[in-house]
């Protein structure tokens, strides 16, 4: 088996180029995952904690979001247009009816899945995706009741669209996050050969959204009053978000975005600010050409952290568990080109590195479990669920 090793990075100066019920459900499933084979499994290092890497579950195409129920069961959304129930013993479900319909090419298809707060009362679940309308494709959010017994959703209501559609099949985004006042963050990608449009604000293409629950814009939207502007846009002059978390220690939204050719970024987004895509960034063209105009810019907001060359992140997660001391407070994203869990160091709200757990795998999301471990979803055709536990 690979052997993994920790790989850290200087702090941002020095990085550019360089380089109850719970307790019940806890319990059952640590006996489950105690019964896999301890073959399979294998062990590294990361911030300093011995870890182990096992296998949950397999057979899933392109796995994309991941949200766990109250009674340990995992959805899993699959890009090509399906939603699975992964049984707490990691049995892949049918796919569950009732999901809006995807367009499944380039980037597109079915993405990102949150629970409502209030779950357990209402069984909502909201979805991102790439929709196809009549003038062309762009990320949509709906939500729905998932059914008692986890075989359908019902009531199917899109809630937000954004504007405008594109024939393209790149740059969707797509994350959803629910901030502490119940209102729901969604990061957007500009789709590629629209970039320009993610310094306007008659567009929502690159751009972080924050709508209500039920898809009314909250009164105290940065551009709710300004004329011309979208009013659900939170900040503007982002690339093509794929990861985003709220802290826990503090309520806030991070995110993590692709860069193009190096120049990802690690961001904290705040109301009405601008991050400059693509009038500035730490990366390249892919041809190799000059992005804008430079790293830096007045009135433009610079990345808290940014990789080069690039890991590709996608999927992040704050981590507050007890199995991993070390884990605490540090926010943890995967990367697809980079075949990696990265852990962000954060220290004091500010980012002073990186550690990399190496997988050799696509990683396409991160979420901590109630177990405590920290999940990983493969993407690839025959995608798989990882999970990262202790190695003791």
């Amino acid at each position: 088996m690979r052997g993994f090793f920790d790989l850290t990075v200087p702090p941002r100066g020095r990085v550019g180029r360089a380089r109850g019920a719970a307790l019940a459900i806890c319990v059952m499933i640590a006996a489950v995952f105690a019964s896999l084979p301890a073959a399979v499994a294998q062990t590294g290092s990361l911030l300093g904690e011995a870890v182990r890497v096992v296998p949950f579950a397999g057979g899933l195409e392109h796995p994309w979001g991941m949200a766990f129920l109250p009674d340990g069961g995992l959805l899993v959304t699959e890009r090509p247009g399906r939603l699975r129930l992964v049984s707490p013993e990691g049995r892949v479900g049918e796919p569950i009816a009732g999901v809006p319909r995807v367009s499944a090419r380039g980037q597109g298809g079915l993405l990102d899945i949150a629970l409502d707060p209030d779950f357990a009362r209402n069984r909502r679940v909201y979805l991102s995706y790439a929709e196809p309308r009549a003038d062309g494709v762009a990320t949509a959010v709906a939500r729905a009741r998932l059914a008692e017994n986890n075989r359908v959703l019902t009531g199917l209501e899109v809630l937000f669209r954004q504007q405008p559609a594109y024939s393209g099949g790149l740059h969707f985004g797509s994350r959803l996050a629910f901030a502490r006042d119940g209102t729901l963050f969604i990061t957007l990608g500009e789709r590629f050969d629209l970039s320009e449009g993610a310094q306007d604000l008659g567009t929502t293409l690159g751009k972080v959204v924050r709508i209500n629950p039920d898809g009314s814009i909250p009164a105290d939207n940065p551009f709710r009053n300004t004329p011309g502007a979208r009013p659900e846009i939170y900040s503007l002059g982002h690339r093509n978000v794929q990861a985003a978390a709220i802290e826990p220690a503090t309520g806030r939204l991070w995110t993590v975005e692709h860069g193009a050719r190096g120049g990802d970024e690690v961001n904290r987004p705040e109301a009405g600010k601008n991050y400059g895509w693509p009038v500035i960034s730490y990366g390249r063209h892919y041809s190799g050409g000059a992005i804008g105009e430079g790293t830096a810019k007045p009135g433009m907001e610079p990345p808290l952290f940014y990789w080069d060359p690039s890991i590709a992140p996608s999927g992040a997660a704050f981590y507050d568990g007890a199995l991993f001391p070390a884990f605490r407070g540090q926010l943890f994203t995967g990367a697809l080109a980079g075949q990696a869990l990265v852990a962000v160091r954060i220290a004091d709200g500010r980012v002073i590195g990186e550690a990399r757990l190496p997988l050799g795998k696509r990683v396409r999301d991160v979420r901590q479990g109630p177990d405590g471990a920290l999940w990983l979803a493969i993407d690839s055709e025959d995608g798989e669920i990882l999970r990262v536990i202790p190695a003791r």
